[in-house]
């Protein structure tokens, strides 16, 4: 089997400690966790984590199986990057000046559909949402102008196809 890009989808009630057990059962299987997000659901008092990693098909039903035993855990998916619609979000600071004196900065912008968050006298930040590889362009069109900070966000991602999460959830409270 070889290794694909998986992005697994955990709900779960939002208690202390889960993260770090979740964290342990990849680092035992020495799987490294890509991007993680973790926040409020569709439904109410319920997170979900967004989690990428890389690995066999083999490997991440493994995985799946073994977070769905964590007790706060209520149901776990795993989905192929074509089965889903996905983001990351990143922001650049820039230094102020090279945003009036080189034309280049403000096409890239322009052309990257990113956006100017604010400008103050030292620096812009630009915010730029889109595909990995896209940000991974955008970055390298800015890195010759000196970038003074950049941060990513972690993947966010839903399904293409109905995920029984809701339904699973009346059940459980009937």
């Amino acid at each position: 089997m070889e290794n694909k890009t998986f992005t697994i989808s955990v709900y779960s009630e939002n208690n202390v400690g889960l993260l770090n057990r979740i964290s342990v059962i990849f680092l035992k299987r020495h799987i490294n966790i890509l991007s993680l997000n973790v926040s409020e659901s569709e439904i109410e008092n319920v997170s979900r984590f967004v989690i990428v990693v890389d690995t066999t098909e083999k490997w991440v039903k493994n995985i799946v199986g073994q977070i769905e035993k964590q007790i706060e855990v209520i149901k776990a998916f795993y989905h192929i990057d074509e089965e889903t619609i996905f983001l990351e979000s990143a922001i650049f600071k820039i230094n102020s000046s090279l945003l009036f004196d080189e034309r280049q900065i403000q096409n890239i912008i322009k052309e990257s559909h990113s956006e100017i968050v604010t400008v103050s006298r030292d620096f812009f930040v630009i915010s730029k949402t889109g595909r990995r590889s896209e940000i991974d362009e955008l970055h390298a069109k800015l890195k010759p102008f000196g970038i003074m900070q950049f941060v990513r966000s972690g993947r966010i991602s839903v399904s293409k196809e109905k995920m029984e999460i809701t339904s699973l959830l009346e059940e459980l409270q009937s």
